[in-house]
């Protein structure tokens, strides 16, 4: 074989080696920022992206959500209470070009700034926020990350605040609280019972008082009632109105038999000494 021809097939291989490395495959999520001799060329994909070989140097950026958990932070609440937070931020990247040319590694970035606004912001609030309004506390954070993020082409879209641990002697004072409360509602809620049972005790009064009748068969259903129970003992309850009146008629008749003198009362006499009287010798003289 002539030489020239090994020269040309060398040549067309040595070709073929370059077209193809310089042939780079974007996925749909990916963007590639690519320099060229040092100077930004730009952002470049999806599909397949035509480099120069030893000229173009790239840096792979993914556009997919990333979820960043942030580790337990130790904040001291505004009432002065210790806890360990945890959140998660979840967060793209909106600008490639951006979050390559200004900040390094714009994740590692992200999860700085998110522990530092997670202290600050759990530090201006009490802990009856912290745990039953954490809406709004999520709202601030996530506000605060994205304004910060914006510069590095990065879109923060939630940051939300996973658990929170408080001391053990918290969780045991905060307990006591919640018995005491429902504690309270119950004996308010009792309370209530109470007072539409007697109004409603009132009203039935009010309507047995114009039809006495309907007492006498309120009566006998009850005694119905314990029957059926096959009780040994049986109440028979007696109204007011008929015990009052034997009462007083006892009463009467018991002040009528044994009836009391009154004490008599002494008649005064001045005497200024001691004197003793003979009554036959009084007779004599007189």
């Amino acid at each position: 074989m002539p030489s020239p021809v090994i020269i040309a097939i060398v040549v067309v291989v040595l070709l073929l080696v370059l077209v193809i490395a310089s042939l780079k495959v974007v996925r749909e999520y990916e963007r590639l920022v690519v320099f060229r001799l040092g100077r930004l060329r730009g952002s470049l994909g999806p599909g397949l992206v035509l480099m120069l070989p030893f000229l173009d140097r790239s840096v792979r950026v993914d556009r997919r959500v990333v979820t960043l958990t942030i580790p337990p932070q130790e904040v001291i609440t505004r009432d002065n209470v210790t806890a360990r937070v945890n959140a998660v931020v979840m967060f793209k990247v909106a600008d490639p070009v951006r979050s390559v040319m200004e900040v390094e590694n714009h994740a590692v970035a992200t999860s700085q700034f998110a522990q530092t606004t997670l202290r600050s912001v759990v530090g201006r609030a009490d802990l009856d926020t912290l745990l039953a309004h954490r809406a709004d506390l999520n709202e601030d954070l996530q506000q605060s990350i994205a304004q910060q993020a914006v510069p590095w082409g990065v879109d923060v879209s939630v940051v939300e605040i996973k658990d929170v641990e408080i001391p053990e002697m918290m969780q045991r004072a905060m307990a006591r609280q919640a018995e005491a409360e429902r504690e309270r509602r119950a004996k308010v809620i009792s309370a209530h019972g109470e007072l539409e049972a007697s109004e409603e005790l009132r009203d039935a009064a009010k309507i047995l008082s114009e039809a006495p009748a309907a007492l006498q068969l309120r009566y006998l259903q009850t005694v119905l009632e314990l029957g059926a129970d096959q009780n040994s003992t049986v109440v028979f309850p007696l109204p007011m109105d008929i015990v009052g009146p034997l009462m007083g008629a006892l009463d009467q008749f018991s002040s009528g038999g044994t009836r009391r003198e009154p004490p008599a009362t002494p008649v005064p006499t001045e005497s200024h000494g001691l004197a003793v009287v003979d009554d036959r010798a009084e007779g004599r003289s007189r």
